[in-house]
């Protein structure tokens, strides 16, 4: 079983996130093939698409929301995604276990849902949903009315753990804002949801976007468990290959694996990019020393900086500039950064200066 480096690996994953190169393809096809992407911050799509596709327009993807060909939801890991029309009737049943789980887990809710009988008050739910979107706000109050004795906030989750809602627009507009607003996705699209979705073929669309890679990493990105089987059942339709740890991997044979020396253009990710969040073992993107470097100033609101395919640094649009924090790099690195900077400026309307902070190697950092 042939041994993969960290950089085989790292370029492989890039190569088809689109991130070695950005492609000329239309923005619902990528949404598509990256099996979403990750959109609890409602902006973070765009600087997703923007780094991955020439010439990509805001207004496209604000029109495809508009015209209801993608949406957002809960899938993946049970956290927002922006899919298509078609995946988000797929993957929403499939991830339904995520959802159960967190729906007895919850540390205030699960006590008290424990005790009730769930399917009268999901269908009350649904009805009003379906109705039109409303707001958690309007919800509440709704359901408070209808079952005075039990928490509103317990009731709304469990409509929010048990059925399939989508964030109507404006949410998710290219610089709009609006309150949350939801309903369901069959009446937003008008189909029903696939209650019999082959799990199958989206383990093989994941290994196509984010391999190779292991059981493990295939969980991490799902939250789904008992995927062990799964692979294995399908096996004859992968190559194997080790990691430098001899960890077993999986991929499809004719899925992109570039020479480890392709050169990989500074990329700025979002604040959540799934590039980062769907694998176990992460190094392939961040060093231990990097990572331990940038983690003081990795917080919220802060997306990462990819220079030679790897987190060397993190950013943040502020009033006042597009903000870079890097570790110790070379002058012809940060040129290139700020480099990238500037573009993705003008791209977020800001007209302001890039400005490049040095962080220590203790976390520390120093105007650059």
């Amino acid at each position: 079983m042939k041994p993969l480096t960290l950089r085989e690996l790292n370029r492989a994953t890039l190569a088809r996130q689109l991130l070695l190169q950005r492609a000329a393809a239309a923005p619902v096809d990528v949404v598509h093939h990256l099996v979403g992407l990750q959109a609890q911050v409602p902006q973070n799509p765009y600087t997703a698409l923007w780094s991955r596709l020439g010439g990509f327009e805001p207004a496209s993807l604000s029109g495809l929301l508009e015209e209801r060909a993608v949406v957002r939801v809960g899938v993946m890991r049970g956290t927002i995604h922006l899919v298509t029309a078609d995946d988000c009737l797929l993957l929403r049943p499939l991830v339904q276990p995520v959802f159960e789980g967190q729906l007895w887990r919850h540390r205030d809710y699960s006590p008290e849902l424990r005790e009730l009988e769930l399917e009268p008050i999901v269908a009350f739910g649904r009805s009003l949903l379906d109705e039109r979107p409303r707001t958690g706000t309007e919800l509440r109050a709704l359901l408070a009315e209808r079952f005075p004795d039990v928490s509103a906030a317990a009731l709304v989750y469990a409509c929010q753990m048990r059925l399939a809602l989508v964030q109507t627009p404006p949410r998710g507009l290219w610089r709009r804002s609006a309150q949350v607003a939801w309903t369901t996705a069959e009446g937003w699209l008008g189909r029903p949801l696939d209650h019999s979705p082959a799990l199958d073929d989206v383990v093989l669309r994941y290994f196509a976007a984010f391999g190779p890679a292991s059981v493990a990493d295939l969980t991490t990105w799902s939250r789904l468990t008992g995927l062990g089987s799964v692979v294995e059942r399908l096996r004859p339709r992968l190559v194997g290959f080790r990691d430098e740890r001899g960890r077993e991997l999986f991929d499809l044979p004719d899925a992109p694996r570039p020479d480890p020396d392709a050169p990989a253009p500074v990329r700025f990710l979002p604040e959540y990019d799934n590039v980062l969040l769907s694998h176990d073992d992460r190094s392939r993107f961040v060093s231990t020393e990097d990572r331990d470097a940038l983690r003081p100033v990795w917080g919220v609101g802060w997306g990462a900086v990819l220079h030679d395919g790897v987190v060397r640094g993190t950013w943040r649009a502020e009033e006042n500039g597009v903000v870079v924090r890097h570790v110790p790099l070379s002058q012809r690195a940060v040129d290139a950064i700020c480099a990238e900077a500037r573009r993705l400026a003008r791209f977020l309307g800001i007209e302001r200066a890039v400005r490049p902070e040095l962080v220590s190697p203790r976390g520390r950092r120093r105007g650059g």
